[in-house]
């Protein structure tokens, strides 16, 4: 289920929160910024890894060329969810960022896969590295430059909740946690001479990328699937509703994360005696409220009379929820 992070503390506590074209600006600058770490990092790296051979800096390195490419996803798909709704999209284009997000996750678990077989065979075979001064400091540089981006990319992510962002800033924490590896691992063989850290830092940073990538899938995935809120949210949100003047009930509540804002829809149950005219007044001051337990969101409430028997979502999701009676 989707995090209940969806809920902004700042707007239920009257705080002003960003606008859209704020957002939007955020989100450019900080994957403009990856974009133009990612290509540095990456001929620095490549360069470290032809003057020391290390399978650990080319690990490093390769994770690196995974974030260039990711950033180059991340640009792209920040903008197409940026686009607002159109003939073809009504509900907007903001799963772009779920696509961008589950792209890098199979980039950076593909690199992860060749990287730890080559790791294996290095470890069998192991092989005497050269100039390790040198690929210690350019290690200790990168994990600066790439720290300095996490922090930008924390931020914009706290603001604007971007899930592309969220996504490349998990990249750049798993390239500090892999340059913490691979200096452990060149501090070894230097001081110590053990010619296997190495590669066993490579295999570990291999497995480390790969689990990375398992929540990234997880994550995109929740939203590409339309996912439920947390119970929760889904708590809030119903006695939200059920405190709204002259509400008597409500069902077949539906909720998701379509990336850059939530969709809630459900049905509102008044007095059937009610003029069309005041139903559609409840309506929208139901609608508002729940509207604004969240940053940005779409919210539709369709109107019932109260004690109307008809089929329910929540009695076929209660069927197919029931475990099977054994044979």
């Amino acid at each position: 289920m989707i995090s209940d992070a969806t809920l902004d503390p700042a707007r239920r506590a009257g705080q002003p929160t960003l606008d859209a074209e704020s957002n939007a600006a955020l989100r450019n600058v900080a994957s403009i910024a990856s974009m133009c770490v990612a290509l540095v990092l990456v001929g620095v790296k490549v360069w470290a890894w032809s003057a020391t051979g290390s399978i650990s800096m080319l690990s490093s390195a390769a994770d690196a060329l995974v974030d260039v490419v990711a950033s180059v996803v991340t640009f792209t798909g920040v903008r197409y969810a940026a686009q607002p709704a159109d003939r073809e999209h009504r509900y907007g284009h903001g799963k772009g960022e779920a696509v961008a997000a589950f792209v890098q996750a199979i980039l950076l678990a593909g690199a992860a896969l060749g990287l730890g077989a080559q790791s294996i065979v290095r470890l069998v075979t192991p092989v005497e590295l050269e100039a390790l001064s040198l690929g210690i400091w350019v290690v200790i540089g990168s994990t600066v430059t790439a720290a300095a981006l996490v922090a930008v990319q924390t931020y914009v992510v706290k603001r604007t909740r971007s899930t592309a962002i969220a996504a490349d800033r998990a990249h750049y924490m798993t390239d500090i946690a892999v340059n913490f590896g691979v200096l452990a691992a060149l501090a070894l063989d230097h001081v110590f001479g053990w010619t296997r850290s190495d590669s066993i830092g490579a295999l570990l940073i291999s497995a480390y990328m790969l689990w990375n990538a398992r929540d990234m899938a997880n994550e995109s995935l929740a939203q590409l699937l339309d996912s439920e809120l947390t119970d929760e949210t889904r708590e809030k949100i119903r006695a939200t509703v059920l405190d709204c003047d002259r509400v008597q009930g409500m069902h077949d509540l539906r909720t998701r994360y379509g990336g850059d804002r939530v969709f809630v829809d459900f049905h509102v149950e008044v007095d059937g005696t009610l003029s069309v005219h005041d139903g559609h007044a409840v309506c929208d001051a139901v609608e508002q409220a729940v509207a604004e337990l969240f940053p940005k969101a779409d919210v539709t409430a369709h109107l019932e009379p109260t004690g109307l028997d008809d089929e329910r979502l929540d009695e076929q999701v209660a069927r197919n929820d029931r475990p099977a009676k054994p044979h």
